[in-house]
């Protein structure tokens, strides 16, 4: 009997799945709808060899076992093997979200050898890097260092301004206009709306100078760009080129994460071949 793999991208709003399906799922649902939402995303059970999960953090990746609080709250301690109904004998593979796509892109570009960073901006702000092919990794298994949560100067933190909010709210600021979403600044922007076009420019500004420092600790010379805003890399490629000297930056390939699942199957142990929990004696070489 032929088998086959499933792989799923779990959202807070809506589930991916490989085969171009999108099951809505309500995080903040209750543990009958959460489980009903991930068994449809699955399918019939017929056949399946594996199933590889791409989910952001908190979550045991090993066990894959629910640890967030501020999304799937309801199903929180719970393993995915007992919601989903996944037999026993059914391989599972879990990534947090950023690592899939950083592992995708890796096998993808043929950057086996290379030292990148993955940025990933969309309603949050992602990243995540890899030296040599290794992602490096937490010991939880999300990505080993964050950026989402740095200070600002005058208050708040970086993922209030390099993210779509923060695209938003550039925008209102200019204009007093608050009701356009990134997507449609965006546009503007594509379309010749000066205004528009100045706020993604500072936001490739932005993004540049806090990373710049990060990228060369390091020792990334490749940038990669993933996420929904990213899709709009064209209107801010030159200030992050101008900020970031020397850096090749790449956009992401299209459907990396379920590449980045994908490769998870192709090594049995324990995914080492591709994931490198640096704070538990890394064999990979450090920065």
């Amino acid at each position: 009997m032929d088998t086959k793999t499933i792989l799923l991208d779990v959202g807070g709003t809506y589930i991916k799945c490989t085969d171009g399906r999108q099951i809505p799922v309500h995080s903040d649902g209750d543990r009958m709808t959460i489980a009903s939402a991930l068994r449809k995303a699955i399918g019939p059970m017929k056949g399946v060899d594996g199933i590889g999960v791409a989910i952001p953090g908190p979550f045991d990746y090993k066990e894959g076992r629910f640890l967030m609080k501020h999304k799937f709250a309801s199903v929180y301690g719970s393993l995915f093997r007992n919601l989903a109904k996944v037999p026993e004998g059914v391989r599972l593979r879990f990534a947090h979200d950023v690592n899939a796509v950083l592992i995708g892109s890796i096998s993808l570009l043929g950057l086996q050898e290379c030292t990148c960073a993955l940025v990933t901006l969309g309603t949050g702000l992602g990243f995540a890097y890899a030296i040599r092919g290794h992602v490096q990794c937490n010991a939880a298994g999300s990505p080993a260092r964050n950026l989402w949560d740095l200070p600002l100067a005058g208050g708040g933190i970086l993922e209030d301004e390099i993210s779509a909010r923060g695209i938003c709210a550039d925008y209102a600021r200019r204009t007093g206009d608050g009701s356009r979403t990134a997507y449609a600044i965006a546009r503007m922007g594509f379309s010749g709306d000066p205004t528009a076009r100045e706020v993604y420019e500072a936001l490739g500004a932005r993004l540049g100078k806090s990373i710049k420092g990060i990228l060369a600790e390091i020792g990334a010379d490749i940038l990669l760009l993933g996420g929904q805003v990213s899709k709009s890399l064209d209107l801010m490629i030159d200030p992050l080129r101008e900020n970031l000297p020397g850096t090749e930056i790449l956009q992401v390939p299209d459907n990396a994460v379920f590449e980045g699942l994908s490769c998870l199957f192709k090594d049995n142990s324990n995914n080492q071949e591709y994931l490198c929990q640096c704070s538990r004696n890394c064999s990979s070489p450090q920065p």
